[in-house]
């Protein structure tokens, strides 16, 4: 007997598969392209206030871009641990404000009396922006980190707290009907009804808190100091280094949109797919 050698896979796209890749991937590149072409044009090497593409590069390449992970002490540290110092501090801050929003979400949304008596007083808070909170909180935490944390907190929190209560006000009355008829706990109508019908409006509530939670974090570092990039931006500001603060924004425009993409990739595994 001869053995049968299987074939191996190949790891080819086909045609249709490569053709909405690139139909993806190249529109976003050529646009790119043209912006960058446009920036150099009117802002040719040398030229005064703001640099070129080409000078931003030069003078970004060492060590911000090659060497994102230095660290000569202190603030002096590359972009890659002025990230991750943002990201620690949103990270904190944000999922404090889910915990919070999506339990007191729920509690208001579920009682129509709660929610009459406060959801006048969120609508007034969630209208005060976030830096103003943020002398507030120095002088009850008295440290700029918990300060920052709570900035954070306190931006993220309402668009949380309001979709969750959207969601959990429309769930289908025929779902109320089924708890009061087979008689489930709070427990069981919780984890097993309310929440999946409210995921929706949760993770909506939780892509839109992500994307400020970053945003607020950039200017509240700014003021705080310290390690950072929203403090990176600023000092580099302050000392007229234009490239840097060029190649900060464009740090803190690639996170915030993996950011938005990392909290949409797990909205899409976790919230149920209407069936077609």
């Amino acid at each position: 007997m001869t053995a049968t050698i299987p074939k191996s896979k190949s790891l080819s796209l086909k045609p249709s598969q490569l053709g909405k890749l690139v139909g993806t991937v190249l529109p976003p590149l050529v646009a790119l392209l043209v912006l960058l072409t446009l920036w150099q044009i009117v802002c040719p090497e040398g030229s005064i206030g703001l640099p070129g593409p080409i000078q931003v590069w030069k003078e970004t390449f060492d060590p911000y871009i090659i060497n994102p992970f230095f660290d000569k002490g202190l603030t002096n540290k590359g972009l890659g641990w002025q990230v991750l110092a943002s990201l620690q501090r949103v990270m904190s801050g944000f999922s404090l404000a889910a915990i919070v929003g999506v339990s007191v979400g729920i509690l208001v949304g579920s009682n129509k009396l709660i929610f009459k008596a406060i959801d006048p007083i969120f609508q007034v808070l969630r209208t005060v922006p976030p830096l103003a909170w943020l002398p507030l909180s120095q002088v009850i935490f008295r440290s700029n980190e918990p300060s920052a944390i709570f900035v954070i907190f306190i931006t993220a929190v309402w668009p949380i707290l309001i979709n969750t209560i959207v969601g959990v006000q429309q769930i289908p009355q025929d779902y109320i009907n089924v708890k009061r008829v087979l008689r489930l706990s709070k427990v069981t109508y919780i984890t097993k009804i309310l929440l999946p019908a409210a995921l929706p409006y949760i993770f909506t509530g939780l892509r839109i808190g992500i994307g400020l939670s970053w945003l607020a974090i950039v200017a509240a570092e700014m003021i705080i100091g310290g390690v950072g990039i929203g403090f990176f931006i600023f000092d580099s500001y302050t000392n007229s280094l234009m490239s840097q603060i060029i190649i900060g924004l464009v740090y803190v425009g690639l996170v915030g949109f993996a950011l938005d993409r990392l909290v949409g990739f797990i909205a899409s595994k976790v919230v149920a797919q209407e069936p077609k």
